[in-house]
């Protein structure tokens, strides 16, 4: 199916944006209106507005992202808009930018956009309407027409910038994976990650996202989709440092924080990426758990324990009612492994528990990579629901 054919009328897209000083400094910059009606605040007081009033066309601007990125997205090419500015825009508003198809004309390729920008009041402060003709990717055709599997080629790992997501990322690039490097917050080791990882034959792609919040993983899962084309493995490396605490001294926030990475997170994750899987027939989904859900746990884990539990239960949950459309879940559970989510565990707790290890050591970031590079390749596809352990021998079962 081409992506005009995909576009149904009715179908929408927003995004959301607040209006900041430096938004206006940037579009003054770009154009060189800088009005004082805009940029002065003493001149703007003399006038009926009191305040300064954002440039019209500042807030229009971002209907070419809904265009560009959303409705049709790639390959549109915009060439027809009406405006009309219905109400001031000044620093500080929330706009909510709405483009909605109400039109499509088959024999041009051309779809019809309705177009209107709320502030956080929910007033209408700019009204429109917009023609685009969806431009056909050859290259996707190409892809449509083919038979031959060509494998999972693409993978979004989600907390890439920790030890063991960026242990992944480099040994899927070694594969031959394209890599989607997700991360929140530490966009430079995101960025150099990437920058090492891309070649001619390996797309490395920074995505970045917040977990835990419906709109922070849309826009996640929008820019992965875009970069990568689209999401055959997802591999969730994301975690919260952790400490021990006695049950007395515990709060539910302690357990929340944990729930919420390893439930609430992969749950709206997945709620976005499923679909594409199972319109494709075949994907494959890896989370990270630990080795204390299977064994005698330390003391004073309840939260970090409770949360694995709750996510070994979701993963096998989910297995069952994916797998029909052959797409494989599955957990990698590691024992305790060098990165910096234990730097505050003293040494002599690492010995410990590496003594207790048949293989006398601690694992390794690359130890558990290389697993899940297993169960995101081939050989792994009559596996689902299923643990492996990356634990030097620490269980055995």
């Amino acid at each position: 199916m081409s992506k005009f054919e995909s576009i149904q009328i009715g179908d929408f897209a927003e995004i959301v944006h607040t209006i900041t000083d430096a938004d206006i400094r940037k579009f003054v910059d770009l154009t060189g209106d800088d009005n004082k009606l805009h940029i002065d605040k003493e001149y703007a007081s003399k006038t009926s507005f009191k305040k300064p009033v954002a440039h019209g066309m500042l807030g229009a601007s971002f209907i070419s992202t809904i265009i560009g990125t959303k409705i049709p997205g790639d390959g549109a090419l915009w060439f027809s808009q009406s405006l009309e500015f219905l109400m001031p825009v000044r620093v500080g508003d929330t706009l909510t930018i709405r483009g909605e198809v109400t039109g499509k004309n088959t024999r041009e390729n051309v779809i019809e956009l309705k177009t209107e920008i709320y502030n956080q009041h929910k007033q209408k402060v700019t009204n429109g309407s917009a023609k685009v003709k969806v431009v056909e990717h050859e290259v996707e055709k190409a892809e449509e027409e083919t038979t031959e599997d060509i494998g999972l080629k693409n993978a979004l790992i989600i907390g890439a910038s920790g030890g063991i997501g960026e242990a992944i990322c480099k040994k899927l690039a070694k594969e031959g994976y394209n890599i989607g490097i997700h991360y929140n917050s530490n966009k430079s080791k995101a960025d150099g990650l990437a920058e090492s990882l891309s070649s001619e034959t390996v797309k490395a792609q920074v995505i970045q996202g917040d977990l835990l919040t419906e709109k922070g993983v849309e826009h996640l899962v929008e820019q992965a989709t875009r970069k990568l084309g689209h999401i055959d493995i997802v591999i969730n490396a994301s975690t919260v440092k952790f400490s021990n605490i006695k049950f007395d001294k515990l709060d539910w926030q302690d357990i929340d924080d944990h729930i919420n990475i390893n439930i609430k997170a992969n749950f709206l994750l997945l709620k976005h990426i499923v679909p594409q899987m199972k319109e494709r027939k075949r994907g494959k989904i890896i989370f990270l758990t630990t080795q204390y859900t299977e064994s005698t746990p330390p003391a004073e884990l309840i939260h970090y324990i409770t949360a694995k539990n709750a996510l070994n239960g979701f993963a096998k949950a989910l297995a069952i009612e994916l797998g029909p459309f052959n797409v494989q879940v599955n957990l990698v559970s590691p024992g305790m492994t060098e990165t910096e989510l234990i730097s505050d565990v003293p040494e002599k707790a690492r010995l410990v528990a590496a003594s207790k290890a048949p293989l006398r050591r601690l694992a390794k970031p690359t130890d558990v990579a290389n697993v899940v590079a297993f169960l995101a390749s081939s050989g792994s596809d009559y596996m689902t629901g299923e643990t492996i352990r990356v634990n030097g021998g620490q269980t055995m079962l």
